[in-house]
């Protein structure tokens, strides 16, 4: 199994891309082949720096999500939906993320139900957006609470979601809002106008 990129690089999770390049090139650097006369050790070096280079690589594309969190939970079942969400749930569990988000963003709005929150949760997992993959799977969770599908995504994100930093998406580059977002955005500026008025 492939390891957590951030552990990899030895930088906490939304770590600013400074700290991300910087810890890049101090590893670069400590283990460049060149370095080591002997060959074990070149060849050593040699595999350190193709794991370097891939967790740098995977957290530029934003391919994070195996990093953080238990391993136990696998996607969605491929068997469960009908039409578009199978081939949704296809594209997720292949890790073809920009294709299942297309898709979810091509059902109109008055047809999202629970399954539709529940497949936006799991594009937002591959993504490493914990926090909004969180909101998503309590969405679908509410809207059709006997699913175990649903309850087991949202229960492991719940266990995980408080246990790591996770990758947070700045709102307004979202072509998505819901309900959720919205309150959080006006608990912000609520909070920031009573420090500003005291």
């Amino acid at each position: 199994m492939e390891r957590d990129p951030y552990e990899v690089l030895g930088v906490a999770r939304g770590a600013s891309d400074d700290e991300i390049k910087k810890a890049y090139r101090a590893l670069a650097k400590k283990y460049h082949p060149d370095n080591f006369t002997d060959e074990g050790q070149r060849a050593r070096a040699e595999e350190k720096m193709k794991e370097i280079n891939a967790a740098y690589e995977r957290i530029q594309k934003g391919d994070t999500s195996s990093g953080g969190y238990r391993s136990s939970y696998s996607g969605p079942r491929s068997s469960g939906g009908t039409g578009i969400y199978a081939t949704i749930r296809q594209y997720i569990n292949e890790k073809r993320a920009d294709e299942a988000e297309a898709l979810l963003n091509s059902v109109p709005v008055a047809d999202r139900g629970a399954e539709w929150h529940y497949l936006r949760a799991c594009v937002y997992v591959l993504r490493g957006w914990y926090y909004e993959a969180y909101t998503s799977s309590n969405t679908a969770c509410s809207m059709d609470p006997n699913n175990a599908e649903y309850r087991e995504l949202y229960d492991y994100l719940n266990e995980n979601v408080n246990q790591s930093t996770g990758t947070y998406r700045n709102a307004q580059s979202s072509d998505y809002c819901d309900i959720c977002t919205v309150c959080q955005v006006l608990s912000c500026l609520n909070c920031a106008c009573r420090m500003c008025c005291r």
